[in-house]
């Protein structure tokens, strides 16, 4: 049985973060995490017994009572084991304590019952304006 720590800005690289993508078919930009991490409130981290990046989610924020989880991600190989829901947990828990008054989660159809369910964000009224590609 594998155990996982969960940890609230813990170091993580960006080769870690390219395989972590890789883990469940997703394409990693290279210098995609070193680029974005001075924009966050934090991040959470779930890491296996041997040290291996297995879940992940972006906390970023307005720097006022607005927080935004981003990019929340489970190596594909331990999926199903609950680290998803617990990354999330810690990200609300941090928020909260760094005087967030809102988290906000946007995510396609398939994640509802992840987000709604397990993770106790309720549905919401909310505009969105696609800025790049087809439909824009």
């Amino acid at each position: 049985m594998t155990d996982f720590s969960y940890r609230w800005r813990d170091p993580v690289t960006d080769d870690e973060m390219s395989d972590l993508v890789r883990s469940h078919g997703g394409e990693p930009v290279p210098g995609w995490w070193n680029g974005i991490r001075r924009h966050s409130l934090g991040w959470v981290t779930a890491r296996d017994d041997h040290g291996t990046l297995a879940g992940f989610v972006n906390v970023a924020w307005d720097g006022g009572d607005h927080a935004f989880l981003l990019d929340t991600k489970t190596r594909g190989s331990y999926q199903g084991r609950g680290i998803g829901t617990a990354v999330v947990r810690l990200a609300v828990t941090h928020a909260r304590a760094a005087g967030c008054e809102w988290l906000h989660v946007d995510f396609v159809p398939e994640l509802r019952s992840f987000y709604f369910g397990a993770c106790g964000f309720r549905p919401t009224e909310a505009g969105l304006i696609r800025l790049t590609g087809s439909g824009s």
